[in-house]
C-alpha cells in the first residue's frame, strides 16, 4: 500500500483526552506493567506529534488562512499542557526504582535525553511558552507579509532572493534596497518582538532555576555531550582557519570584477559569469532529481520515488507561503514531508538537496526504538542535509546543466566556507544577547556590529542604512523562532565538508557511511554520531584544518 499525505490524519487532541491517556499510562506504570506503558505511551505520542506537525505545515502552507491560524493557534496553546504531561511521564520513569528495566527498553541515551527534558518545564512556565509562541508566530507573519514590486513584479522576501544575486549590479544594489527598506520600516516592530521573547525566556530560565536562557537554552537543544565552552572554542576556529580563507576568496572577487570595493550586495554573486541557475523550472528540477537519485544510490532513488508518488513535496514559491525551507515528519506513518519555496535560483538546489537529507534520514530511521530515538539532535541532523548537498555534486549536471555544473560545485563550496563565518557570529550573538538580557535595542544592534567586524570584517554595507547600523540579525528567523539553533548548521557544515573531502576520494565509501549514519536516527549523542560514521567532532583541535587545505587547494585548481 502507497502512502500519500493527503490520506494522513491524526485526531485532535485536548487539554481532558491528554489527561486521560497520561493517567491511563501512568496506570499502567503503577500496576508494574512497564512495557506496555512505554509502548502505549510511544503510540500516544506518535499520534499527538502527527496532528502537530499537519497544522503548522497547513499554517506555513497559507499563513492568511484564518482557520490554519485559528488551528495553529489552538495548538501552541496546547502544547504546554501536552509537555506537562509529557514530563511527569518522563519523571515517573526516570523514578523508577528498577532503572535498569527502564533502561532496557528506552536504553541509556533516551534516559540522559529524558533526564535534560524534564529540567525545561515545570507548570509555571506554561503560560511563558504559549506567549514565546505567540511572539514567534507574530514574527513569522510579519515576514510573510512583505512585498516588493521590483521588474514589473509583486514579490515576498522569497520572491526577491533572485534579484539580490543577479548579474547585474545595480539591480542587486536595488534589490537589498527594497529588501531592507522593509526591515527599516517594520524596525521599532522586529525590535519589540525580540526584546518581549528575550525578556520571556530569561524569565522562563530564572524560573526554572538558571542564571540566564543560555544553560536553558543548551537544554532545550537536549545537547547532552558539549556546552558552550566547547561551542566557543568552535568560534574560535572558524575565525583562525575559516576567516582568513573567505577573506582571501572575496578579495579575489573584487579583483576579477574589478571593484573598487566589495559591497555588501555584491557577497551574493559567487561566480563572475552569474551564479548558475536551475536547468528549468520546478517540474523539470523535480523530475531531473529523480534521475541524480537513480544513478547515486537505489535506497535514495527509491525514497524520493515514493516521496513524490505520495505528494510529500511542497516546493513552489506562492503568496501567503510562509518563507524558507523545512523538513516535518508524521511519525504515525514514519514518513516526511519537504517544504521550500523555489525562486529560480541556485538556492533551489540548495533547499532541495538540503531538506532531502533531512527527509531521507527520517526514513532511514523510522524503525528506530521509540520516538525519541527518530531524529537526533539537530546539529547531527543537519549532518544529514548538509552532508547530501556535497554528495550530490557528481550529478549536478542534471540540475544545473553540464556547462554550468563545475561553476555551480564551485560556488557551492565558497559559499558553504563562506556561511561559517556568518553562523558563528549569529550564535556569537545570541549568547551574548541572553547574557545580557536587559540590553536595550540599540545596545543589541551594537553587539551585532561588533562581532560582524570579527567574523565578517569585510562587510560594506555601503548605502544600506539598517544594516550598517545593525540591523542585519533581524532577517534570520531562527535568532527569533529557534535560539541557539543556528550554530548546529555550523558544526554540522564541519561534518559535511569531511564527507565531501572523503567522497572525492571514495565516493561510495563517503555515501555507504552517510546512508549508515542516517539510519543511526537520534540513537546516540551527537559526538559519538559523528566518530560512528569515521569523522571527527568540531570540537576537536584542527577539525577544520583538513577541510580548509582540501578546499584552498581544489579553489586554486
Amino acid at each position: 500500500m502507497s502512502l500519500r499525505f493527503d490520506e494522513i490524519t491524526a485526531p485532535k487532541p485536548t487539554a481532558e483526552s491528554l489527561a486521560a491517556e497520561s493517567a491511563t499510562i501512568l496506570a499502567l506504570l503503577d500496576s508494574g506493567e512497564r512495557a506496555k506503558a512505554v509502548a502505549d505511551w510511544d503510540t500516544m505520542r506518535r499520534a499527538t506529534d502527527t496532528w502537530s506537525a499537519l497544522v503548522h505545515l497547513r499554517f506555513a502552507q497559507d499563513t492568511t488562512n484564518a482557520e490554519a491560524k485559528a488551528a495553529r493557534e489552538y495548538a501552541d496553546a496546547l502544547a504546554p499542557t501536552a509537555t506537562g504531561f509529557e514530563v511527569a511521564i518522563k519523571r515517573r520513569l526516570l523514578d523508577d526504582p528498577d532503572r535498569s528495566a527502564v533502561e532496557a527498553l528506552v536504553g541509556a541515551h533516551v534516559l540522559r535525553l529524558w533526564e535534560t527534558d524534564i529540567t525545561t518545564f515545570d507548570p509555571v512556565i506554561a503560560a511563558d511558552l504559549e506567549e514565546e509562541s505567540k511572539l514567534s508566530a507574530r514574527y513569522t507573519a510579519l515576514l510573510a507579509s512583505a512585498s516588493f514590486e521590483i521588474d514589473g513584479q509583486v514579490l515576498n522576501l522569497s520572491g526577491l532572493a533572485p534579484y539580490a544575486e543577479h548579474a547585474d549590479r545595480e539591480m542587486r544594489h536595488r534589490a537589498e534596497k527594497l529588501r531592507w527598506e522593509f526591515f527599516a520600516a517594520n524596525g521599532e516592530e522586529l525590535d519589540a518582538i525580540y526584546d518581549a521573547l528575550v525578556k520571556l525566556r530569561h524569565g522562563m530560565a530564572l524560573k526554572l532555576g538558571d542564571a540566564n536562557f543560555i544553560p536553558l537554552a543548551y537544554r532545550r537543544m537536549r545537547r547532552v555531550d558539549y556546552d558552550a565552552a566547547d561551542v566557543a572554542r568552535y568560534r574560535d576556529q572558524v575565525a583562525q582557519h575559516v576567516v582568513p580563507l573567505v577573506a582571501k576568496l572575496l578579495e579575489a572577487r573584487r579583483a576579477e570584477h574589478g571593484w573598487d570595493k566589495l559591497r555588501y550586495w555584491d557577497e551574493a554573486l559567487i561566480d563572475p559569469a552569474g551564479n548558475p541557475k536551475p536547468n528549468g523550472d520546478h517540474d523539470t528540477l523535480v523530475a531531473e532529481a529523480q534521475v541524480m537519485f537513480d544513478r547515486m544510490d537505489p535506497r535514495l532513488s527509491d525514497f524520493y520515488r515514493m516521496m513524490r508518488a505520495g505528494g510529500f513535496l511542497d516546493l513552489k514559491n506562492r503568496p501567503g507561503k510562509a518563507g524558507g525551507g523545512f523538513c516535518t515528519s508524521f511519525p504515525t506513518e514514519g514518513v516526511p514531508f519537504i517544504f521550500a519555496n523555489f525562486n529560480g535560483t541556485h538556492h533551489d538546489i540548495g533547499v532541495f538537496t538540503h531538506e532531502m537529507g533531512h527527509a531521507f534520514q527520517c526514513w532511514e530511521s523510522r524503525d528506530q526504538n521509540g520516538i525519541d530515538q527518530l531524529w537526533p539532535t539537530m546539529e547531527a541532523a543537519e549532518i544529514h542535509s548538509m552532508g547530501l548537498e556535497f554528495l550530490t555534486h557528481p550529478q549536478m549536471g542534471l540540475l544545473v546543466g553540464e556547462d554550468q555544473a563545475d561553476r555551480f560545485r564551485r560556488m557551492h563550496l565558497i559559499g558553504s566556507l563562506a556561511f561559517l563565518p556568518y553562523g558563528v557570529c549569529v550564535d556569537h550573538f545570541q549568547h551574548e544577547v541572553y547574557a545580557n538580557p536587559e540590553a536595550t535595542p540599540a545596545e543589541r544592534h551594537a553587539i551585532w556590529q561588533r562581532l560582524e567586524r570579527r567574523y565578517m570584517p569585510w562587510t560594506d554595507y555601503g548605502d544600506l542604512a539598517y544594516p550598517a547600523k545593525g540591523g542585519r540579525w533581524q532577517s534570520k528567523q531562527h535568532i527569533y523562532n529557534s535560539p541557539f539553533y543556528y550554530i548546529d548548521y555550523t558544526l554540522a557544515l564541519c561534518c559535511a565538508l569531511q564527507f565531501w573531502v572523503k567522497s572525492r576520494h571514495d565516493p561510495k565509501a563517503a555515501l555507504d557511511a552517510y546512508v549508515a549514519l542516517c539510519a543511526l536516527g537520534g540513537s546516540a549523542p551527537f559526538q559519538d554520531l559523528v566518530r560512528s560514521a569515521g569523522l571527527v567532532s568540531p570540537f576537536a583541535e584542527g577539525a577544520l584544518a583538513e577541510v580548509v587545505r582540501e578546499s584552498e587547494a581544489v579553489l586554486a585548481g
